[in-house]
């Protein structure tokens, strides 16, 4: 018969419940600002709501009332210097962790005025929710998205979980840096289930990160309660499988909360990883906007009813009457005077229109600032060295993957913030290609070798980049693996620039390679180019040869924008002319001319570009190659593509990758519009099928665009020019 025997975890679990002696114990400063804080935050959430009622929010206002005491009793243990982030739901994250930042500076006290940086936070976050210039985010934001790095707050996020892997990313900064600091990451029952907060959750269990992760479980996501989500309703329970000590605790008790985060805290600082906090909170209200649940029959009167005698408000303030630390005629007066400051703040924000009010028309963003800061202005670039034109040294034969690895040796030579990530990349001699070679040996702690989870490890490096203080290269090892992390590649990373308010820097690059021809497949063989041209806030370079490879490499790292570098395999391996200099900079606009001629223009980029010289000089055909270098509209070399097609009036767009994610597509839209006047026939295009790549090598070959293609295309296209 076999023998069973129960395990243990590894972590405590355990549910944490305050004393009276722990409220007696609590100083009163400490109180007081609790007390002024849930104030605030409530008459502000009722402010939103009375103006979402009005029609003056655009958009959603997801109020946090009923749940201030699991956000204030969090972030007073917290210091300026440690970050936070929140989910859609987070007026009171932000509010509670800018409160605390400006409480430095200004008395946060029942009796103190709420003016100068009080009324300044205020202000701009009810700005912010409004949609207006004078809002943390410059109007861009709104109530889902709310960022104020001086005060340490990450930014709330409108993508349930989305938020997390970027709060492990301000953790691994944290220590890396050699500070004790900590992050914490708020998120309610609905994101436990998503794939994001637990590959996180793995993730920062295995590194050890200072990051402590808050579960608010208000027991529904919109409609649905948390039994029919999982099967194991206290969602603490999840972190002791990961070897994360946790701890569940009532959130409508804002001292044991306190206490919880003091405990998860101490274990974070001491540099022994991660912690889970559980708080048992509920929104009195539905999800967005003022009315209760009750009233969208999913919850009954009586349960709201149970939980609004549990108000963190009034659990405070009965707590400190009994101390005689304040009397029922003060609390009134806060409160009173809490509504008053929001009222100030709303009249300056509107003004009256007939019997009602609207936003004062003086406060929307200029239309202009529409596009602002989707990407930077480069100038981080201005005086790096620039190639111009041939290289001036000499150059010897060299294999193109070598040169890959010995930029970034070098550049991690020079530049210590810069921190390389991925599968495999610390490993098998330079990771699965060699791109890595020797990294991990000579810079140890800046080669990180990942747990399989993409949507982690690549939201992390954008907590990394969004942080500041270094610079995070990461290595999909196929570029189909960016829909397994496409939320923080696109919605997170890609948006965040321009989402904050347009001047926040986001120094990410992305490397991966396409592998058509390789045998992979369907899901290992794609060409992610036209995915990223048509996604806001990437730029992207495409290298044909070592020395463009250098130049391209050279300018994403120094560059303060997000960059996909892509590489190909079918150039690994080939041995061509490559630099011993490491130190140029090929720049954003500047393309190749890499064949000239009078009958037709040829564009291509990557390992096209020597299959279309292979078919040029077969076809012995007078015609311009381009090689473009950087794919993304932003830094397009239109000056030399415009020049050129004046000239030939034939444009032939090259690409090897299937037609459905074609990058040709847009780019043939874009110069159509602009120099329709020019072409004598429509732009001709070569792709691949629509179907991805098979494994049959047949099947694989009639999937993708090669020389012979290209062959045929330029032959017609010359014969219609004729």
């Amino acid at each position: 018969m076999a023998e069973e025997t129960s395990l243990t975890h590894a972590a405590p679990w355990v549910a944490l419940r305050a004393t009276q002696a722990d409220w007696d114990a609590l100083p009163p400063e400490a109180l007081r600002r609790m007390l002024t804080s849930l104030h605030l935050i409530r008459a502000f959430e009722e402010a939103v709501l009375e103006l979402a009622g009005e029609g003056l929010v655009h958009g959603p206002a997801h109020s946090s009332i009923g749940q201030e005491g699991g956000a204030v009793g969090a972030i007073l243990p917290l210091r300026s210097g440690d970050h936070v982030n929140g989910s859609h739901r987070g007026h009171h994250h932000f509010l509670a962790k800018a409160l605390n930042h400006v409480s430095g500076s200004q008395p946060l006290d029942p009796a103190a005025p709420f003016d100068g940086m009080i009324h300044r936070t205020l202000h701009g976050a009810m700005a912010e929710i409004m949609g207006l210039a004078a809002g943390f985010c410059r109007g861009r934001g709104g109530s889902m998205h709310l960022r104020w790095a001086e005060a340490g707050v990450l930014g709330t996020n409108a993508i349930v979980g989305g938020g997390v892997p970027l709060a492990a990313g301000a953790a691994w900064a944290h220590r890396h840096a050699g500070t004790d600091d900590v992050a914490v990451s708020f998120f309610g029952d609905g994101a436990m289930n998503i794939g994001s907060v637990l590959e996180t959750m793995n993730l920062a269990a295995a590194w050890k990160l200072p990051l402590v992760f808050f579960v608010e479980n208000n027991r529904y996501a919109v409609s649905t309660t948390v039994e029919e989500s999982t099967a194991e309703p206290r969602l603490s329970a999840r972190g002791p499988g990961f070897a994360i000590p946790s701890w569940r605790v009532d959130g409508m008790d804002p001292v044991a909360v306190m206490l919880a985060m003091e405990r998860a805290l101490a274990h974070a600082r001491a540099g022994n990883g991660p912690a889970l906090i559980e708080a048992e909170v509920y929104r009195f209200f539905h999800q967005n906007g003022p009315l209760p649940g009750s009233a969208f029959g999913y919850r009954s009167k009586e349960e709201e009813a149970q939980w609004r005698a549990r108000d963190p408000l009034d659990r405070a303030a009965r707590e400190m009457t009994r101390r005689g630390l304040v009397t029922d005629e003060e609390v009134a007066a806060l409160r009173r005077r809490a509504v008053e400051a929001h009222a100030a703040i709303v009249a300056e924000l509107t003004e009256p229109d007939g019997n009602a009010r609207r936003v004062r028309p003086s406060l929307w963003p200029d239309r202009a600032f529409r596009d602002v800061g989707v990407r930077g202005d480069l100038s981080e670039l201005r005086g790096k060295p620039a190639l111009d034109g041939a290289p001036p040294w000499p150059l010897t034969e060299r294999r193109f993957v070598d040169v890959v690895a010995d930029v970034m040796t070098r550049r991690m030579e020079q530049d210590p913030r810069i921190v390389v990530l991925g599968e495999d990349v610390h490993r098998l001699k330079g990771g699965t290609n060699g791109a890595t070679r020797g990294l991990a040996e000579r810079f140890p702690g800046r080669v990180l070798g990942t747990p399989i989870s993409e949507n982690a490890f690549f939201g992390l490096a954008g907590g990394v980049a969004m942080d500041g203080r270094f610079r995070p290269v990461v290595e999909f090892m196929y570029p189909d693996f960016m829909w397994v992390a496409a939320d923080q590649v696109f919605n997170q990373v890609g948006k965040a620039r321009h989402m904050f308010g347009g001047d926040m820097a986001v120094p990410l690059v992305l490397r991966t390679k396409v592998a058509m021809g390789t045998g992979y497949g369907s899901q290992h063989s794609m060409d992610p180019a036209g995915i990223f041209a048509t996604a806001p806030g990437w730029r992207i370079v495409a290298p044909s040869d070592p020395v463009d490879y250098v130049g391209l490499m050279n300018a994403a790292l120094a560059c303060d924008d997000p960059v996909l570098v892509l590489e190909h395999v079918d150039l690994y391996n080939r041995t061509m002319p490559a630099p011993a200099e490491m130190d140029y900079l090929l720049p954003p606009g500047r393309a190749a001319l890499r064949r000239r001629g009078r009958r037709a223009t040829i564009i291509t980029y990557l390992s096209m570009v020597h299959r279309v010289l292979e078919a040029a000089d077969k076809l012995e055909a007078d015609v311009d190659v381009i090689d473009l270098r950087w794919l993304d509209r932003a830094s397009l070399d239109w000056e030399t593509i415009e020049e050129s097609v004046r000239r030939t009036n034939n444009v032939l767009l090259v690409e090897q990758g299937a037609r459905g994610t074609s990058y040709g597509a847009w780019l043939a839209d874009e110069m159509q519009r602009r120099l329709f006047d020019w072409l004598d026939q429509p732009i001709a295009r070569v792709t691949g099928g629509e179907a991805s790549p098979s494994i049959s090598k047949v099947l694989e070959r009639a999937a993708f665009a090669g020389t012979e293609e290209v062959e045929e295309a330029l032959a017609a296209l010359l014969h219609h020019a004729a």
